[in-house]
């Protein structure tokens, strides 16, 4: 069952985002009712009946002005400002996207650990998708979500934070489009504090994901927050370096060098080679983790495809900042 305010400790809250999320929001925002603790719905100019979905459950709704550049760090900032207002002694805030549930007993839980360790500024869980086999894309979204447990540098949108560290390091970034989420983690890790990675489900996400297309999109979204990374901090982290020269190399390097050979024979083409070398290596990686033959087969595939959509993600990135451009928000649902 869920909590109630006087069984947690600290003073909590919950902000939630969304745009055109639907009977997805309404689910998210009964659940997160049910706890009986401040909660804020920050809309980004939903196109649905999202805010009058959200009004009905009688939630707090803060409504972005559509004439600024929406971002989900946008609409996180704007919920928690509002979620002070509404608790001045806010010491938690749990975030959560619209299209997630909060499942039973992970605010319980993160309140306790965030309480025993003072060390801690962020805890997560382990975010599943509500249905991995409604399409492959889902599926390859379910295995997306199980990264390892303990002590981590990343965490995603689902996430409880301390109010004070998250006002002393300035919120989230709102000029990023995408990857606002491991930028704050890591400004979290470079202050001192640290994030934990619980063994416990904390949410469900509703990807509804069914078409290629949108697959792509999300891909290309991921591809222009890793060079956007990249780009604000070069020397920060070797992870990201690493990822950045392996998209350049696969989407770009690999297809540039063999355009380019082919007028002086057909030589070039051996270097397509490497695509499924790469697909065996990463097939490799995953079966020695546990994963199954078809999982890991389908996983290795797409992390292959992917890095077209990154390369072209990460030169849109590049491009926007030669050209001083403010980026456009990457939709992919």
């Amino acid at each position: 069952m869920s909590g109630t305010m006087g069984e947690f400790a600290p003073s909590l809250g919950i902000v939630a985002i969304g745009r055109n999320e639907g009977e997805r929001l309404e689910r998210c925002l009964r659940r997160a009712v049910e706890f009986g603790v401040p909660l804020v719905y920050v809309d980004s100019v939903s196109m649905d009946d999202s805010v009058e979905r959200a009004r009905n459950l009688g939630v707090d709704v803060v409504e972005l002005d559509p004439s600024l550049p929406l971002s989900a760090a946008r609409g996180r900032n704007a919920g928690f400002q509002r979620l002070r207002e509404l608790r001045p002694d806010l010491e938690l805030v749990q975030f959560i996207d619209g299209d997630c549930e909060i499942v039973d007993g992970w605010i319980e839980s993160a309140v306790e650990r965030l309480t025993q360790e003072p060390g801690l500024a962020a805890v997560c869980g382990r975010r599943l998708e509500r249905f991995p086999m409604a399409s492959v894309y889902n599926r390859l979204i379910d295995m997306e979500w199980d990264t390892p447990i303990g002590a981590a540098r990343v965490f995603g949108g689902d996430v409880l934070l301390r109010a004070s560290v998250f006002e002393e390091l300035g919120g989230y970034d709102e000029t990023l489009i995408a990857g606002e989420d491991p930028d704050l983690a890591t400004r979290v890790c470079n202050t001192g504090w640290g994030i934990e990675r619980m063994d416990i489900e904390m949410t469900l996400h509703d990807a509804d994901l069914s078409r290629f297309g949108q697959w792509w999109r999300r891909q290309v979204r991921a591809g222009h927050a890793v060079v956007d990374t990249l780009l604000r901090a070069p020397m920060a982290d070797r992870k990201i370096q690493h990822r950045v020269a392996s998209i350049a190399f696969w989407g770009g390097g690999v297809p540039a060098l063999v355009i380019l050979g082919l007028p002086f024979g057909p030589y070039p083409l051996l270097l397509l080679l490497g695509y499924p070398v790469l697909t065996f290596r990463i097939y490799g990686r995953l079966r020695r983790n546990g994963r199954s033959r078809e999982n890991a087969a389908l996983y290795a595939v797409s992390c292959v495809e992917g890095k077209f959509a990154e390369f072209y993600g990460g030169l849109q990135c590049a491009v926007n900042r030669l050209r001083r451009a403010t980026p456009k928000l990457i939709e992919y649902k």
